[in-house]
């Protein structure tokens, strides 16, 4: 294939555009789950791109910070359908996402009270910790893999359980032991494939194969990169500056934009590693909302398609009608601003990083130089997200702190969700929605008891 059938490409962007609309509705299971349906499509199916090509870009997405999913989703619509095709792409990716959880997020605020449905989220609680808990074993076991990424887990983990570090500050450290250490011992740093290439299908040639020469747009030029980081900051600026002018700096609006921004860019390792930055900001700092709503919101987040940090989105909701429920008819708009603003911060820099960053990273990939930074802020990652399990389990496990008494059968679902994940390696829809139940049969159970 020339470099001329490549820029013509055979696949017609509206072709390309049914197939990410339909992947925003499918894409359950987390990033695993995502790139699994991916593959399975794009690769073993289709045959858009080949197997090595994939995983060139899987790769790429994966050292940067953000849903390394969507972005994967980007990359692949701008290297075949150029910018506007990788705009489309990623954000058919999310919009499906951020519609239904907005409007769950608008009927757990409405009807949460109501008791069979808080008997659902009473189940689904102990089930999040125990998914969070499996998560920080699941990235431990494929990134730390000798003594000193591990003495960098367990000081991250002291670091913010004892210490109270704030995440930020966490990966800053993390990040400069990466530098050092990658030049000191480089052997401790080196990054280990988990893709299993051996398994690669029986070569089919593929539209962008192998030996297909990387398109004309998606080649490293000055003019472009900076043509498009103007764009990229406009995008981010003209939003700001509009909800400032709008509700000044210090009011909810412009604060959530901000604080998405910073989010954004502290995404290394998946989305479960920002959720103790998240947790920390919207719940200790702002108090958008409760800590029990925070688990909520991932339990809701875990069951909707879409990258699992679309939680942002529900944290976004609550913090706008919550604060608008009073002297409200309808806080259902101010919610929903809420949402779309968290989310247009959240996910503006993958853009960001893929369209614009996209032709000059690739060139420095799989130097030890740049990976040892973040081979380490990964470690350090296992041992904030083991802090944010054993926080869970402690607003389930005693609901009441530790005067009141303990939640035994939190205790116990949360134990059959453990086994259910690590023994039986059962999804999480099939370990939420038996979680669900649990907390049903219960309500059930002493509404019978009672009688």
């Amino acid at each position: 294939m020339n470099q001329g059938q490549v820029k013509q490409n055979p696949i017609p962007l509206t072709e390309a555009l049914k197939f990410w609309a339909k992947l925003g509705f499918i894409s359950f299971g987390g990033p695993a789950g995502q790139i699994s349906v991916l593959h399975q499509e794009l690769v073993e199916k289709r045959r858009w791109i080949s197997e090595r090509r994939f995983l060139h870009a899987l790769n790429y997405c994966m050292l940067l910070p953000g849903p390394e999913a969507q972005q994967l989703v980007t990359y692949i619509g701008w290297l075949m359908h150029r910018s506007w095709g990788g705009i489309l792409a990623g954000t058919l990716f999310i919009l499906p996402s951020l519609f239904i959880l907005i409007v769950l997020s608008w009927v757990y605020l409405t009807f949460g009270q109501v008791p069979w449905i808080a008997a659902i989220f009473f189940g689904i609680k102990p089930a999040v910790t125990a998914i969070v808990i499996h998560a920080a074993v699941r990235i431990g076991k494929r990134t730390i893999h000798n003594q000193a990424l591990r003495w960098i887990a367990l000081g991250s983990f002291l670091a913010i359980f004892i210490l109270n570090v704030a995440f930020p500050i966490i990966v800053a450290i993390a990040a400069f032991i990466g530098i050092w250490g990658g030049k000191k011992y480089p052997q401790y740093f080196e990054q280990k494939s988990s893709h299993h290439s051996s398994e690669i299908a029986e070569h089919v040639s593929a539209i962008i194969d192998d030996n297909t020469p990387t398109p004309e747009h998606a080649q490293f030029s000055v003019q472009k990169t900076i043509k498009h980081s103007v764009i990229a900051i406009l995008f981010w600026v003209i939003p700001m500056v509009s909800l400032i002018a709008l509700f000044d700096w210090k009011t909810l609006y412009p604060q959530i934009a901000w604080f998405f921004t910073k989010a954004a860019f502290l995404t290394f390792g998946g989305a479960y590693a920002v959720l103790p930055y998240v947790y920390q900001g919207a719940v200790d700092q702002f108090q958008w909302l409760s800590a029990g709503q925070m688990i909520d919101g991932l339990a809701l987040g875990e069951t909707t398609p879409g990258p699992l940090i679309m939680v942002v989105a529900f944290v976004g909701y609550l913090a706008g009608h919550i604060q608008h429920l009073i002297g409200n008819s309808n806080p259902f708009w101010f919610g929903a601003l809420g949402a779309c603003i968290a989310t247009w911060f959240t996910f503006l820099p993958s853009f960001f990083f893929i369209l614009v960053g996209g032709p000059l990273i690739e060139s420095t990939h799989g130097k030890l130089s740049f990976t040892a930074p973040l081979t380490a802020i990964t470690a350090a990652v296992v041992g904030v997200i083991t802090n944010l399990g054993l926080f869970f389990a402690y607003h389930v496990f005693l609901p009441h702190g530790l005067g009141g008494g303990i939640s035994w059968i939190s205790m116990v679902i949360c134990l059959l969700a453990g086994i259910a994940l690590f023994k039986y390696q059962k999804g999480v829809i099939t370990v939420i929605t038996g979680s669900a139940l649990a907390g049903l049969l219960t309500y059930l159970c002493s509404i019978l008891l009672g009688a």
